[in-house]
């Protein structure tokens, strides 16, 4: 039986006691994804990180952990590993492996883009891609793509960072990493998006809000977006509008249940429009209000809020 994500296995000490070994989470992606980023969050948020640990170290990092963590206080730690790592994906495999037979149950965190997003922001910096070689950019993205395929697969939580900045990037990632020991047992990321600038690929849950009207056909409403008291008035007051968010609420109770039983902690609940503005934002918050229970915490982000 595996440990709900976030919370530590316990070990037996010498004397046949137990002692609640410290959490471990694995953080991987793709390269450009927001690694970096990620650590920064998890260290500010009390974590011990190593960044860049070459995968065969995993086993190593817990062994000491669990030796430190009986005579300190280091009751979360984070491996940060990327495919710079030679024989990446056969080592961390093989380190997962090891790890669960020794009864540890890491989590593991896949960072994700598009390609379009991440050609964008290796250009920015100007650098190449670890996998590029002698091609394109593009072809060390893909190839990287196809190697992380299967990880990105078994991974515990996936998270978009398309077209988000380093701030909501922050936002974003910071509950998936927040003491589980405690407070509500479920996060929810409600989180608002145009369909013209794609689904997110984190989502766990889309729902198209074009079925209502749109605010951007009003003059008086095409310059305010849903967070605006007259625009979110004019979507939620639409027909069908609050029996779409009792009926996606009543919907997330047996999925709350559920992760709770599986041991899952967080979900991606992404609502869109056309652009990501109006509609899909005054329902995101609606939705976030509404999801929140002694059980579930809420948060929102607006991916394309700013892009037109």
């Amino acid at each position: 039986m595996t440990s709900a994500p976030g919370t530590g296995s316990t070990g037996a000490d010498d004397d046949g006691s137990t002692t609640p070994r410290p959490e471990l989470v694995i953080v991987t992606g793709m390269s450009g994804a927001g690694r970096s980023t990620t650590a920064n969050v998890l260290e500010d948020s009390g974590w011990y990180v190593v960044d860049n640990l070459p995968p065969h170290l995993l086993v190593s990092l817990a062994d000491l952990a669990s030796g430190v963590g009986r005579s300190a206080d280091l009751p979360r730690i984070a491996a940060v590993v990327d495919v710079r790592a030679r024989g990446f994906f056969a080592h961390l495999q093989t380190a997962l492996n090891e790890l669960r037979l020794r009864d540890w149950h890491p989590n593991l965190v896949f960072l994700d883009a598009t390609d379009e997003a991440l050609v964008r922001r290796f250009e920015s910096v100007r650098r190449p891609h670890p996998l590029q070689g002698e091609g394109r950019l593009l072809d060390g993205i893909v190839r990287e793509r196809e190697l992380l395929a299967d990880l990105r697969a078994v991974a515990d939580v996936v998270i978009d960072t398309s077209g988000l900045n380093v701030h909501q990037l922050a936002k974003k990632v910071h509950p998936v990493f927040a003491d589980g020991d405690s407070g509500p047992k479920v996060r929810i990321a409600v989180m608002s998006f145009g369909f013209k600038y794609g689904v997110p690929l984190d989502a766990d849950f889309v729902f198209d809000m074009r079925f209502l009207p749109n605010p951007f056909w009003i003059p008086e409403l095409r310059n305010f977006t849903g967070q605006d008291a007259p625009v979110a008035e004019f979507v939620l007051g639409q027909e069908g509008a609050p029996e779409f968010v009792e009926r996606v609420a009543a919907l997330m109770e047996p999925v709350v249940a559920g992760y709770v039983r599986e041991g899952r902690r967080y979900a991606t609940v992404a609502v869109g429009c056309t652009g990501g503005k109006h509609r899909s934002v005054a329902v995101a918050e609606a939705l976030r209000t509404r999801l929140t229970s002694d059980d579930v915490a809420t948060f929102v982000v607006h991916r394309d809020l700013g892009q037109e």
